[in-house]
């Protein structure tokens, strides 16, 4: 049987994750909710959204099967739901940025740098970071940390760098990642390294890229697939 002689319901299925994919606040919930897990509460609130507004959108991510919920006592928490949903997210994003003049503009203006590395390209990295001659540092709030990073990298949040600057050495190159190329935070602390006399390099790909490509990570306790 080909895809055209499939039964027209089937296509009112695929067209649930069409409509999940619609809206710019889902879209973002998704980019939040692929990083960690979150309440509803601090979704609305890193939204701009009201409650009812942000439980509205996540009921059609979650509709869609795109994202996970559990309930503890009266809050209800909500994740990306696995590998599959993560590879679609990166796929409309890299979409974007591929086909969108628009978007292409914006990368080359604010994020597109000659010494951007890409993770995924140089398993070396990862090796030169567990034997300490690169620092591997994540930007990412500590719960994004706590639940997976890249492995042998440190946690000093881009909201805590100014203060704890300090704690990195100067004579080693420091590799810098966040949420990925659109992060404007990643950005902004890599400038400031940099103004300050690090070596420093952005990394384009992130955390996301590495689980979706179906490898470990770490996380405070112990590795993690």
């Amino acid at each position: 049987m080909s895809l055209e002689e499939l039964p027209p319901t089937l296509y009112d299925a695929f067209s649930r994750i069409g409509k999940a994919l619609s809206n710019a606040h889902r879209l973002r919930l998704l980019n939040i909710l692929s990083h960690s897990e979150a309440a509803v509460e601090e979704l609305a609130e890193r939204l701009g959204q009201s409650h009812a507004n942000t439980s509205t959108h996540l009921k059609v991510l979650r509709q869609a099967k795109l994202v996970t919920r559990r309930q503890e006592g009266k809050r209800a928490y909500y994740r990306i739901a696995g590998r599959n949903a993560l590879r679609l997210w990166l796929s409309v994003r890299d979409m974007a940025l591929c086909e969108l003049p628009e978007v292409r503009e914006l990368m080359r203006r604010y994020a597109d740098e000659p010494d951007t590395l890409s993770v995924l390209d140089d398993d070396e990295l990862i090796e030169k970071a567990g034997r300490g001659e690169v620092i591997l540092l994540d930007l990412r709030r500590p719960r994004s940390y706590e639940s997976g990073h890249l492995p042998h990298a440190r946690s000093i949040p881009a909201s805590e760098l100014e203060e704890r600057i300090g704690e990195l050495p100067q004579d080693r190159t420091i590799i810098a990642y966040c949420r990925g190329p659109f992060c404007v935070a990643e950005i902004k602390s890599t400038q400031k390294l940099r103004e300050r006399g690090f070596q420093v390099r952005r990394l384009h790909d992130s955390v996301l890229e590495w689980h979706a490509a179906g490898r470990p990570l770490e996380t405070d306790r112990s590795p993690e697939s």
